[in-house]
């Protein structure tokens, strides 16, 4: 993946994002603000906003396509959304390094890289009903079907695949962290929102890659 594939993968996923934004908010109603896809939305807009022209692209490198979208996001989303998406971003394109081109290994080091950053900033764990149920078995899945000779476009599909699946099994859990902890047992029975725009952010890694 070079930088025009980076930025091939921030506009599928504003594109994906912006379809969605209404489901996004209607899930977030329910166990949280009521604005996540209206932010996500904003967010990923001012992101491909930032992005390099066609021009500069062919000059600059993937991590550092990455690094300002993550920027852009965490300069225009609101709530939590921003910083989490942000710092995900930002990591992966610092893991990326000042490389040309990503190969599969390296796209896999910036999903782990990404999921560390969130852990980190957000403080949550699997089974916790956050974007980290989507985003740690999508970083697992890739590993594991890169270990077992898929290439980059086989990885991400399996790291989508783990991520729709991941947020499907938010439905039954009590969130532990976020706005939805707040609920308490009337969290369960719900999708939890940022899990769910973490799975269309991991669908648009698996739609360009595919195109490649």
């Amino acid at each position: 993946m070079d930088a025009r594939g980076a930025a091939a993968w921030i506009r599928r996923a504003a594109e994906l994002v912006s379809a969605e934004a209404e489901r996004l908010t209607r899930l977030d109603a329910a166990i949280g603000d009521g604005d996540h896809g209206h932010n996500l939305h904003r967010g990923f807009t001012a992101a491909v906003a930032a992005l390099p022209g066609d021009a500069e692209l062919g000059e600059t490198r993937p991590g550092k396509v990455l690094i300002a979208a993550g920027r852009a996001i965490v300069s225009k989303t609101g709530g939590a959304s921003g910083p989490l998406y942000g710092t995900a971003l930002r990591r992966a394109g610092k893991a990326l390094g000042d490389a040309s081109e990503a190969d599969a290994a390296a796209v896999g080091a910036a999903l782990k890289a990404a999921l560390e950053g969130v852990q980190e900033l957000g403080q949550a764990n699997e089974g916790d009903k956050t974007m980290v149920d989507a985003l740690a078995p999508a970083a697992a899945a890739y590993a594991a079907a890169l270990d077992g000779g898929a290439d980059l476009a086989g990885s991400t599909r399996a790291a989508a695949d783990a991520a729709d699946a991941g947020a499907a099994a938010t439905v039954p859990m009590q969130a532990r962290k976020g706005r939805a902890s707040y609920l308490g047992p009337r969290s369960t029975g719900h999708l939890d929102p940022g899990a769910s725009s973490t799975a269309l952010v991991l669908r648009a890694l698996a739609d360009v890659t595919g195109r490649e």
